[in-house]
């Protein structure tokens, strides 16, 4: 009896040192690791010290220890934080995905909180009229056609218009910073969902783009970006210190951001992208669908990283709402190799092969545009789907655009 017990409380003792180990360590990595927002206020305050500052924000604009940037900025003796700005989903991030918010009063600090998704996308002069700088804090997910990076680009072309410094506080792109992948946009499928001519995956981060649209897209912005401590470019967002925060509803972990690139593409159809599901973007199906022939479609490719499985599902809001749809959920098996905007072109294709009759793109709009072509930023790849070509024959046609964009994205590099 006694031997157990002294057996137990060596286990203890040995538990307990491993525990203040890695509280330790977790505590290190805090200390190196610093986002845009934490070396503004602990090394940049001067930036914004005594001026009436404008803030674009969200729920994912937080500090380590999850404290909005609202509050610290708002709670700073150092700081008159005047207005905030609220991108697609809100301030604080209540609205679905394509929902106009309304302007309104902040209840927890009083301020003015501007809408700038809906009628008024880019800050109107009424709206800076109480603002001596401009503040922008949002994850972003490493995607074109996410739209928090075009409601910053058009923050700067406001700032520019209105004689007003813009600042950009940096955070990791979640999926890495290393990979770049797909099409670049095409001019004439320019859109809020994808406003300039970068690739799907663009590997930057909202900082890096922020310079590369101010100098290559020319808007000539009086901006500064505030880098992070301590980001590496081959970094996903959980090796950071970090905690995620939902960068908008249907982007609820790390695995929904590292499937969009691609899996998103599936907005652009009649099948479900799993809006309405725990799983939106790993789960992609429709009632036309049979999963065990979609996935042994899918699986036959042998697609790096990447596993499919047959499973069912019942969206309870967006397209096929309490409907059973059939399809596969996207199992990612090694991130490093995965490639998820051509994995996505795999499953589009492959839907539209096996199920002609059902399958749908979205429908054009007078100009001939389908969202689909939006999405992927050209009209060739669904021309190409419909015409039976393969994959290896679409990627071929972007890539002499995907080296140049390559060049100049060295340029604007800052970690």
């Amino acid at each position: 009896m006694k031997k157990w017990f002294a057996g137990l409380l060596v286990l203890t003792l040995l538990l307990s040192i491993v525990s203040a180990a890695v509280a330790k360590n977790d505590k290190e990595k805090k200390k190196k690791f610093r986002l845009g927002v934490e070396v503004l206020l602990q090394d940049r305050i001067d930036l914004i010290k005594d001026k009436r500052v404008g803030l674009i924000t969200n729920p994912t604009g937080v500090d380590q220890n999850l404290t909005s940037i609202v509050d610290l900025l708002y709670n700073h003796k150092n700081v008159n934080l005047t207005a905030l700005y609220g991108p697609e989903h809100g301030v604080r991030g209540s609205a679905q995905a394509g929902e106009y918010v309304e302007q309104y009063t902040d209840e927890k600090t009083g301020l003015p909180v501007y809408s700038l998704y809906g009628a008024t996308k880019k800050p109107t002069p009424e709206m800076l009229s109480n603002v001596d700088v401009l503040l922008f804090d949002i994850q972003d997910v490493g995607a074109r056609f996410y739209t928090y990076i075009y409601t910053m680009a058009l923050a700067m072309e406001a700032a520019q218009e209105n004689n007003i410094p813009i600042i950009v506080l940096d955070r990791p792109n979640p999926i890495s910073g290393t990979k770049v992948e797909g099409p670049v946009l095409e001019d004439q499928y320019s859109s809020f969902i994808g406003e300039y001519p970068i690739p799907v995956r663009h590997g930057m981060t909202v900082g890096e783009l922020a310079k590369l649209f101010n100098r290559e897209f020319e808007i000539g912005a009086d901006l500064t970006v505030v880098k992070m401590d301590g980001w590496k470019r081959n970094m996903y967002y959980d090796e950071t210190p970090l905690e995620w925060v939902l960068p908008s509803p249907n982007m609820p972990t790390l695995e929904t951001a590292l499937v969009y690139p691609g899996a998103a593409l599936i907005e652009g159809t009649n099948v479900s992208e799993g809006r309405g599901t725990t799983k939106p973007f790993e789960l992609i199906g429709a009632p036309f669908i049979n999963s065990d022939e979609l996935a042994a479609k899918l699986n036959s490719y042998r697609l790096p990283g990447v596993t499919f499985r047959a499973a069912s599902f019942i969206p309870t809001f967006s397209k096929h709402a309490n409907e059973l749809s059939h399809g596969v959920q996207i199992h990612v098996k090694n991130r490093h190799s995965f490639k998820p905007f051509e994995t996505g072109l795999y499953i589009v294709k492959a839907i539209h092969d096996l199920y002609p009759n059902e399958f749908q793109f979205r429908a054009e709009n007078a100009a001939g545009i389908s969202f689909f072509d939006n999405l992927v930023g050209n009209g060739s790849i669904r021309a190409d789907i419909k015409a039976g070509k393969s994959i290896d024959e679409m990627k071929a046609a972007w890539q002499a655009d995907l080296a140049e964009f390559n060049k100049d994205r060295k340029k604007y590099l800052l970690y």
